[in-house]
């Protein structure tokens, strides 16, 4: 082995051990240098101080202050370059470190790995990955981690209840939005808007006065048991959006086809559906679109249908299956199923007049249409399934839709029962005629179409009720339509009045058609069921 150091000395750098990289490789630094020998004793390259024989000479010892350059590079403890004064003769002949010290002091450079070591506990080098760790319990570790935990979970469950907050936040906004939006849109469909007030008023106001679309259909209402048929007209007014059911006593004054007195209760026994609705027109100045025969077993059905009514009874009707017992009781709100509501419809109490069991069947009648759907398919369903065979004037589907908006009114409180007030004999009063007639039916003298007769009313004030079928014949045997007008105080001169310019010449007509003076003509307020209305006064004979 040549232990010589050519051009370079290594052992003049030397390194330390400072720690470990992040790699588990050792880092070095290197230490303050000591004076070479050539600085102390004048010896170059090529000095061998191991060479057989030959003694190193001893370089000058050191600054005092300076003991830490003292150093033995082998750790044998025999060679101390620096120890001694220069000069001072012959040095003992230093031992020659053996392989394993030499390669032991050799220093490491940077990046460089180390050596190789003999397994010697006290000189041995150790690396990271050459270690495993045990982690020795603490009594505090446990109490750390919960802190921890508490800490996290606390943070975590801030962060979701802003989270949930601000979700809270935009759903209430949203909901907000939409209920605005749909009120807003609510009331101006309703036309209740603050600021549209005014202007539907007015419109209103203007619609009423105004002509109006109404769609009128008649109900009969038949007691399969051996009752009375009871009667009303159902009325759509799409113009005020206002429903109505006018009740008609069985005592109203008609006239046939053929101009024959009649009363509504023999109509519809004699003259059938069409018959009835031809007459009513006549005497009311209504176009009934068609007629609703409803039997009670039917109307039963229909009351299951809708599933129960609610109204308010105003008598307690007695049970037929069960003598003492009450099946309906007088009450507020009272729940009524088919059976019920058929009973309660047709019950009239013992010493009451007709027109009680008419409100009831009127209430009946509404309570069905608040339950009724308003939606034009299901109402028809509903229909359908009653199975009923109706009049030709009037099918399931076109019944179903009518019923639908009339359900919408119902349901909307815009629906309202009215009864026909009749006076003795059953002709109707002016009261009437100006509330029912005019204002619900809109029984206003219309023009009559091509190929219709005139509609006269006859009011007899003449004191001899035979005067009255005098004037009917009269008039029906000159091609007019004979309204009943009922009976009035005693008048010396006959009236004959009409209600616009372009009906003077056919009120002309009619005074000649009853033999009075065209001097009797002059116009006023005509009757409202009526395109001329006539008083027959004491100077009418019928001659």
């Amino acid at each position: 082995m040549n232990d010589r150091y050519d051009g370079y000395d290594q052992r003049n750098e030397q390194y330390e051990l400072v720690g470990y990289d992040e790699f588990g490789q050792p880092v070095y630094r290197q230490v303050q240098q000591a004076p070479s020998y050539e600085q102390h004793s004048g010896y170059g390259y090529g000095y061998d101080p191991y060479a057989t024989g030959q003694q190193p000479p001893v370089p000058p010892a050191p600054p005092q202050q300076q003991p830490a350059q003292s150093y033995d590079p082998y750790g044998t403890g025999t060679y101390d370059p620096y120890g001694q004064a220069a000069g001072t003769g012959e040095q003992p002949r230093v031992a020659q470190p053996s392989r394993q010290q030499t390669e032991q002091a050799t220093a490491y450079i940077p990046q460089q790995a180390p050596p190789p070591q003999e397994p010697d506990r006290q000189d041995r080098e150790y690396r990271t990955e050459q270690f495993s760790f045990v982690e020795e319990p603490d009594e505090n570790s446990e109490d750390v981690i919960d802190w921890l935990k508490f800490t996290e979970s606390r943070s975590e469950r801030r962060e979701e209840a802003r989270r949930r907050g601000r979700n809270r936040v935009v759903a209430l906004v949203v909901v907000l939005a939409l209920c605005v939006v749909g009120g807003v849109g609510y009331l101006w469909y309703a036309g209740k808007l603050p600021f549209l007030s005014e202007d539907t008023a007015k419109s209103g106001a203007e619609a009423a006065a105004g002509p109006q679309n109404r769609d009128v259909i008649v109900v009969h209402l038949h007691n399969t048991k051996g009752g009375e048929t009871l009667s009303a007209l159902l009325v759509n007014n799409s113009t005020t959006g206002q429903g109505t059911t006018v009740l008609l006593p069985n005592t109203l004054a008609l006239t046939d086809e053929d101009g024959t007195a009649t009363t509504l209760r023999k109509s519809v026994d004699d003259d059938g559906s069409s018959g009835t609705s031809g007459a009513i027109d006549t005497l009311l100045g209504t176009d009934v679109e068609g007629t609703w025969r409803l039997d009670t077993p039917y109307l039963n059905n229909l009351v299951e249908l809708v599933g129960d009514i609610d109204i308010d009874t105003n008598a307690d009707v007695p049970d037929p299956a069960k003598k003492g017992t009450d099946l309906v009781h007088k009450g507020e709100n009272q729940t009524l199923s088919g059976p019920m509501a058929v009973a309660y419809a047709t019950y009239q109490g013992k010493g009451e007049a007709e027109t009680a069991q008419l409100m009831r069947f009127g209430q009946v009648m509404q309570g069905v249409l608040r339950k009724l759907s308003s939606d034009p398919q299901a109402a028809t369903t509903t229909v359908q399934t009653l199975a009923q065979i109706l009049d030709p004037s009037l099918t399931e589907k076109d019944l179903g839709a009518f019923l639908a908006k009339l359900a919408d009114h119902a349901k909307e409180g815009d629906y309202k029962t009215a009864l026909l007030p009749v006076q003795q004999g059953g002709t109707l009063s002016e009261a009437a005629a100006n509330s029912v007639v005019k204002d619900v039916l809109g029984g206003t003298v219309k023009a009559p179409a091509k190929g219709d007769s005139l509609r006269v009313a006859i009011k007899n004030a003449t004191g001899v009720k035979t005067r009255t079928e005098t004037a009917r014949v009269a008039l029906v045997n000159g091609g007019y339509t004979f309204v009943e007008g009922g009976t009035g105080t005693s008048l010396a001169t006959s009236q004959v009045t009409y209600g616009d310019d372009a009906g003077k010449q056919d009120a002309v007509e009619v005074a000649k058609t009853l033999g009075l003076s065209t001097s009797a003509v002059k116009k006023g307020k005509a009757a409202a069921n009526a395109d001329v209305s006539v008083v027959l006064g004491q100077d009418y004979t019928g001659k």
